[in-house]
């Protein structure tokens, strides 16, 4: 198999575990998106976050809106820039993203203590770091 062929087919399998995982979340895609980028980065604009996600502005705005009802993060002022609002994940929504994630691990776990062998699970294991490679190369380039 050549390098373009193995490209797609895990470009495929990747695509499809993901949706798999989301499916269990109790959580709108968008919602939890912006929980996650303000957890991994720290506060955000939600112009900051429209464009991490390669969302328009509105579909960010509309996911900042709810979660800001729902008490998961709170709004301030940007403090070099009056016209723009720093968003900060709350205590409530930490706990929320953690659940989530919580519940995806363990989805994810038990298909894989159920689906794989010891040694397929062994195979998995190695394949983390050159994942993790490809993401990085990715992101550099």
């Amino acid at each position: 198999m050549d390098a373009t062929d193995l490209a797609e087919e895990l470009r495929m399998a990747v695509g499809q575990l993901v949706r798999a995982v989301r499916a269990i979340d109790t959580m709108a895609p968008g919602e939890a998106a912006v929980l996650g980028y303000l957890d991994r980065s720290g506060p955000m604009t939600t112009a900051d976050i429209a464009h991490e996600r390669g969302v328009s502005h509105q579909s960010a705005a509309k996911a900042v809106k709810e979660l800001l009802q729902q008490g998961l993060v709170r709004s301030e002022a940007h403090p070099s820039d009056g016209r723009k609002n720093l968003l900060h994940l709350t205590p409530t929504g930490t706990n929320r993203l953690d659940e989530e994630r919580r519940r995806r691990a363990a989805l994810l776990g038990t298909a894989i203590t159920d689906a794989l062998t010891t040694e397929e699970r062994e195979t998995l294991a190695a394949t983390m770091p050159l994942l993790s490679r490809l993401t990085d190369h990715l992101r550099t380039h």
